[in-house]
């Protein structure tokens, strides 16, 4: 059995890779850290886990925290993996990290994500990211041999996965992308804040960071990989007043296509991503169709009057976006079929 370690287990990251596990039949959880709820069962913090994950949460410096682990989850903030995961590694834990720390393959990029918004721009592990994947399978080929992956941001995941086949496909102008995003309140995490207030956030919704979202870079570096060209983007990030999911809305100017010849070459982009679902614009598409699955479901149309591509792109931030990517990730990394632990549907109403 693969034995993990998440670390940060008291939020909602931490809380759905635990859910995951626990249902995975090769994978047994071993220690659940965090700074918060430190003494308390799991299930004291988390109810609906009642006689299923009944573990005391230990703090990091927990002589438990310090047995060697196979696995090791990172769903903490930015900084807390590049300071931990060298050790991790140097004890023969492959190592997932939720944050932006090891999302860059070099010092530079991670400097201009930092840049971007106010971190400190060296990286505390810098030799680490020779070593990192950018852990979006649909684009990286990930195996046994991969010991370190940054999970993608969950904004980031909804718009590389809807505009990759395109931009891999070079049928749209990469200079013309637009992603207008609306995401759940999950999406701010568990720790209260005034913004997401219950009153402010009942039948309200607003537009956030449009001086620049973390997500972008990213972004921008995928598409670009696939274009061999810079790309530019112009993003909005909204958040609506549900709890989880994350809509996508994606145009950029076409090349002349129909909308049955970028149907097709979204298909044949991934035939063999099994958590990508490629539909057109005839069938009915909402968040509810991917709420608590892996799954990424992206609707494929053309706006014939003005050339333009619309993809619609829905997935659950809180599995995709979050503890079901890094799950697919384990996978992988273990040698296992991506869809192992993760082949469910949603729910539904």
């Amino acid at each position: 059995m693969i034995r993990a370690k998440i670390v940060g287990a008291g939020g909602y990251g931490g809380v759905g890779i635990t859910e995951l596990l626990l249902r995975h039949p090769e994978a047994e959880i071993g220690c659940l850290v965090s700074l918060s709820d430190t003494g308390r069962k799991m299930s004291d913090v988390f109810p609906h886990l009642r006689g299923f994950c009944d573990e005391v949460i230990v703090a990091p410096d927990d002589p438990s925290a310090q047995e060697e682990f196979d696995v090791v989850f990172f769903s903490t903030p930015d900084g807390v993996g590049m300071a931990n995961a060298g050790v991790e590694l140097e004890r023969g834990a492959k190592v997932i990290d939720y944050s932006g720390d090891f999302r860059f393959g070099t010092s530079e990029q991670y400097a201009e994500y930092a840049n971007f918004i106010g971190l400190d721009p060296l990286h505390k592990s810098p030799a680490l990211l020779t070593e990192t994947v950018y852990g979006l399978p649909e684009l990286h080929e990930i195996g046994e041999t991969q010991m370190l992956a940054g999970n993608p941001g969950c904004f980031a995941v909804s718009c590389i996965l809807g505009l990759a086949p395109a931009v891999d496909a070079g049928i749209i102008d990469p200079k013309s992308i637009i992603c207008d995003c609306k995401t759940g309140v999950s999406g701010a995490g568990k720790k209260p804040n005034a913004a997401f207030h219950y009153p402010n956030r009942y039948d309200n919704m607003n537009a956030y960071k449009l001086a620049g979202h973390q997500h972008v870079v990213e972004v921008e570096q995928e598409l670009g990989a696939l274009a061999g060209s810079d790309v530019q983007i112009t993003f909005t990030a909204q958040v609506v007043p549900v709890c989880r999911g994350i809509m996508s809305s994606l145009y950029a100017t076409l090349g002349g296509q129909t909308a049955d010849e970028v149907v097709e070459i979204y298909r044949e982009f991934n035939k063999n991503n099994p958590f990508v679902r490629v539909q057109d614009a005839s069938v009915p598409a909402s968040i509810a169709d991917v709420r608590g699955t892996n799954f990424c479901n992206l609707t494929v149309d053309v706006d014939v009057r003005n050339n333009r591509l619309r993809v619609i792109s829905h997935i659950d931030n809180l599995m995709k976006g979050q503890a079901g990517n890094a799950l697919q990730n384990m996978n992988l990394m273990f040698g296992l079929d991506a869809a192992t632990g993760l082949s469910v549907p949603g729910q539904y109403p």
